[in-house]
């Protein structure tokens, strides 16, 4: 129960930090300079993103199939910087547009169902780890995501390949890692404070100034608690066959 209340908390806290129920279009836009500037200080390399526009993006592709979700240019692998002034004149030259982080430089992200992330933090709480700076992403906390920020693992001897991240892991391992992405180099996620079409926005549930952790560390406790969630699905779903006795 305290570990439930602890995650309201944590909650309730990103909310007021994103200026989500704030009434001063100036209030909210200072906080969220400031929260960029703290990824920024961070180290998070830090590049212009869509937002959304109306009902869709604010890019001039027809239909885009990720609206407000991705970087304005193609070089955001290069383009992307933690200096602070690169980032207000991005800002002040377009004081709506969301910002992506790229990993795989400085840190990865641990992408996983909200669901998954919630028990996945109550686990770690439990066992007195530490954990890093952790996003949510989302409409509500059913359908969204969590977004767990680690460091990178770079260029891994042990490793022959890497993956990117539109790969939720290696095919081998499909099963043992379900709803999992591992965002790592080539890859990026928006960082908070963002905006999403409808509702939807980003925000730091922990925030960007908190040391990251090893991904091996997470790892465990949030695979165990996607496989969890799909093992919960699967039975829900063999139930729901069962035809109705008349």
């Amino acid at each position: 129960m305290e570990r439930k209340s602890r995650f309201t908390q944590w909650l309730r806290r990103s909310r007021s930090a994103t200026g989500g129920d704030s009434g001063s279009g100036a209030v909210a836009a200072s906080a969220r300079e400031d929260l960029l500037m703290a990824a920024a200080a961070a180290g998070f390399p830090l590049a212009p993103a869509a937002y959304p526009s109306g009902y869709g993006c604010s890019c001039d592709r027809i239909g885009c199939p990720t609206p407000a979700r991705h970087p304005v240019s193609f070089a955001w692998a290069t383009q992307a910087s933690a200096d602070p002034e690169k980032v207000r004149h991005w800002l002040r030259a377009d004081p709506q547009a969301n910002f992506i982080t790229a990993t795989g430089l400085v840190h990865d992200v641990l992408d996983v169902p909200v669901e998954v992330g919630r028990q996945a933090l109550e686990r770690l709480g439990a066992a007195e780890v530490e954990v890093g700076p952790v996003a949510t992403s989302g409409a509500d906390l059913r359908q969204g995501r969590m977004l767990f920020f680690t460091t990178t693992r770079g260029t891994p001897d042990d490793e022959d390949e890497w993956w990117p991240c539109e790969l939720d892991c290696h095919p081998e391992t499909m099963d043992e890692h379900p709803g999992l992405r591992w965002h790592c180099r080539g890859s990026y996620v928006l960082v908070p404070p963002a905006r999403l079409p409808g509702d939807g926005r980003v925000a730091w549930l922990l925030g960007p100034e908190r040391p990251l952790p090893d991904p091996l560390t997470l790892l465990e406790a949030l695979t165990d608690a996607g496989r969890l969630a799909a093992e919960e699905e699967q039975d829900d779903h063999a139930s729901a066959a069962w035809p109705i006795g008349r």
